[in-house]
């Protein structure tokens, strides 16, 4: 097995955060009432209840490095989630940084950012 890390997210809500990322392709690959496990393919994120924590001011973030970002985009698109710069959640589209890197954003219902990077 190659060695990974997996990042550990807030919810608010667990169910709710299960069924937002549900409408993304992920789905609950373990859960209990003090973690739950998100998988979509190789991609894995982990929740523990947070349920004081507040959108506006959370500092959560990771990066989800992806073989094909524009195609996850257009699955958030399809769910519903807005292209916008303000509230949650939300997502923002490809743009190159000057590192050269392809970078887009999606802003989670509890206000973790999870930066979209096109694998090259």
């Amino acid at each position: 097995m190659v060695d990974h890390a997996t990042p550990n997210l807030p919810a608010r809500d667990p169910a709710a955060t299960s069924r937002f990322y549900s409408s993304l392709g992920f789905r609950e690959a373990y859960r209990d009432e003090s973690w739950m496990i998100l998988t979509r393919g190789t991609v894995m994120l982990e929740f523990f209840p947070d349920p004081d924590l507040d959108p506006a001011t959370s500092g959560f973030s990771c990066c989800l490095r992806l073989d094909d970002a524009e195609a996850f985009l257009h699955v958030c698109r399809a769910a519903g989630l807005p292209e916008a710069t303000q509230g949650w959640p939300r997502i923002h589209p490809l743009h190159r940084e000057p590192s050269g890197l392809r970078i887009g954003a999606l802003v989670d219902l509890d206000g973790t950012l999870l930066r979209l990077i096109q694998r090259t």
